[in-house]
């Protein structure tokens, strides 16, 4: 979040609570990107802000309201207020269940499986509209210009961009089995609670081969997740590669070392290149 913003965003969030009967005194930055993620005392919620206007907090609210009443592993909602948007000053504030972190902090590669599976599983019974991943991949396709990412080298642009355009005609014209996806389940996008592990942000939730989302998680959680396209999962390791780098590289991008992100992982990109025998993918 701008950091002009950052002050205005916090009143938000805790005036919000405050109005809801919720004692907030203190506010707890625990992430800061496009969406500022508090923890609020004490009445010990979390509260996602962002702008109004770049936000998809009613889908994401939905969305996790569902997959909780059908018994997903997934974050609850503050159980005290009603489960919706809260609009304030220019901020959509949501109020979620804050979950204490507990040790060790490894999570075992099965565990990790049997949890995207049983969210996916729980996934397939709604039906709610969403993009198509390869929209997802369209969007950074988008990005891969000079005027969006003017500190791209050329040869590293046309990398990305011949990447994000063959792996999306590849993977999509494969005409697997597809459903609704967490979109980014990466470890970063999982808690680990006493109540077991539970996802997180389902503002990117898109439909797609289940692959697409492995590849987002840890390398070894595919080894434990049954029915696997080995073949389409490296496919979309790189291509979700791709995407991210391409978001790092972005003039707006405000992730911290997000610079230094894309640029190991245009190294990672052109390695797996190579063990596929190609200097890009055509």
């Amino acid at each position: 979040m701008q950091a002009s913003e950052f002050p205005r965003a916090v009143a938000a969030a805790t005036s919000t609570a405050s109005s809801l009967g919720l004692t907030t005194d203190d506010a707890i930055v625990l992430h800061d990107s496009n969406k500022l993620t508090l923890r609020l005392l004490p009445c010990d919620v979390l509260a996602r802000v962002a702008p109004v206007a770049h936000q998809v907090a009613q889908f994401e609210v939905d969305v996790a309201q569902r997959l909780a009443d059908s018994g997903c592993p997934v974050a609850a909602l503050e159980p005290r207020v009603e489960p919706r948007v809260y609009e304030r000053d220019g901020f959509a504030v949501t109020l979620w269940t804050y979950y204490e972190p507990v040790a060790p902090q490894e999570v075992s590669p099965a565990d990790y499986a049997n949890a995207l599976k049983r969210l996916h599983v729980g996934m397939r019974e709604l039906d709610v509209p969403t993009p198509h991943f390869t929209d997802r991949v369209e969007q950074a396709q988008h990005l891969a210009n000079r005027d969006q990412t003017p500190a791209l080298a050329d040869a590293d642009r046309e990398l990305l961009g011949d990447t994000l355009r063959s792996l999306r005609r590849v993977i999509g014209e494969r005409g697997g089995a597809e459903q609704l996806l967490h979109g980014e389940p990466h470890p970063g996008n999982v808690l680990t609670t006493k109540n077991g592990l539970l996802f997180i942000d389902f503002e990117t939730c898109c439909r797609g081969p289940v692959e697409f989302d492995l590849a987002h998680a840890p390398e070894e959680v595919s080894a434990h997740y049954p029915g696997v396209d080995q073949d389409l999962l490296r496919e979309c390791r790189i291509l979700m590669l791709a995407m991210i780098t391409t978001w790092r590289w972005d003039r707006g991008d405000q992730l911290p070392n997000g610079r230094r992100l894309g640029t190991e992982w245009l190294s990672q990109i052109r390695a797996a290149l190579d063990r596929k025998g190609l200097d890009t993918p055509r």
